[in-house]
C-alpha cells in the first residue's frame, strides 16, 4: 500500500512539474507580446494572462500584470480617449508596490512604480501632490543606485524632462533609452525588454 501511495505521489509531482513548466515557458509567450500589443483589447488580454498565471515565479507575473495595466493607459493617454484610466493605474500601482514588498532593490519593479507614479500625476488623479512627487522621486533613486543604464528608466526620466518643456535633453534620453534597447535585444539579454512603445518614433 505504501509502495502504491509513494508511485502515485511520485507520478503527481512529475504531473504538476511539467504543467509548471508550461505555465511558465506561457509567461515567456505572454511577456514576449508585450511589444507587438496594438490595442486596449490586446493589453487586457495580456493582462487577465498574467494575473491568472499558475507560475513559480508569481512575482514576474504580477509585474507584468501591472506593466500590461501602464501600457494599456498609456497607449489610451496617446489616442486621447479611453475608460478607467485612474482605476488601472490605481490597480497597477497596488499591484506593483505589493510586489516592492519582497523586492525593495529590484530596479525593474522601481522603475515601473515611478512610471505609474508619473502617469498618476498626468491623470491628475493626486490629492497629495507632493507625495506622489516623492513617492517617484525615490523610485527614481532606488532605480539608478542599483540599474542606471535602464532603458526604462531612461523613459521616464525623459519623459519628466518633455514635461518640464526640456525637449533637448528628453530627446537624447529617449535615445539613449532606445540604444539600450536594441542592445538588449541584440544580446539576447533576459532583463525585460518592453519600452519601444513609449519611445517618440512609435507614437
Amino acid at each position: 500500500m505504501n509502495k502504491l501511495l509513494l508511485i502515485l505521489g511520485f507520478f503527481m509531482i512529475s504531473c504538476w512539474a511539467k504543467a509548471q513548466a508550461f505555465t511558465d515557458k506561457a509567461l515567456a509567450q505572454a511577456v514576449s507580446q508585450l511589444n507587438t500589443s496594438k490595442t486596449a483589447n490586446d493589453y487586457d488580454g495580456l493582462f487577465n494572462k498574467f494575473s491568472g498565471a499558475k507560475t513559480s515565479e508569481k512575482w514576474t507575473a504580477n509585474y507584468y500584470a501591472a506593466v500590461s495595466l501602464y501600457l494599456k493607459n498609456e497607449l489610451q493617454l496617446k489616442n486621447s480617449s479611453g475608460q478607467n484610466l485612474v482605476e488601472n493605474n490605481a490597480m497597477a500601482i497596488k499591484i506593483a508596490t505589493g510586489i516592492w514588498t519582497s523586492q525593495r532593490d529590484n530596479a525593474e519593479i522601481n522603475t515601473l512604480i515611478g512610471l505609474l507614479y508619473f502617469q498618476k500625476i498626468q491623470l491628475n488623479d493626486t490629492s497629495n501632490l507632493q507625495q506622489d512627487m516623492n513617492a517617484l522621486s525615490q523610485s527614481i533613486e532606488k532605480a539608478e543606485a542599483s540599474s542606471p543604464s535602464n532603458p526604462r528608466l531612461a523613459i521616464l526620466k525623459a519623459k519628466m524632462k518633455e514635461k518640464s518643456g526640456d525637449k533637448a535633453n528628453a530627446d537624447l534620453l529617449f535615445q539613449k533609452a532606445s540604444d539600450e534597447l536594441n542592445n538588449q535585444n541584440s544580446s539576447g539579454s533576459t532583463s525585460p525588454a518592453w519600452g519601444k512603445q513609449l519611445l517618440p518614433s512609435t507614437k
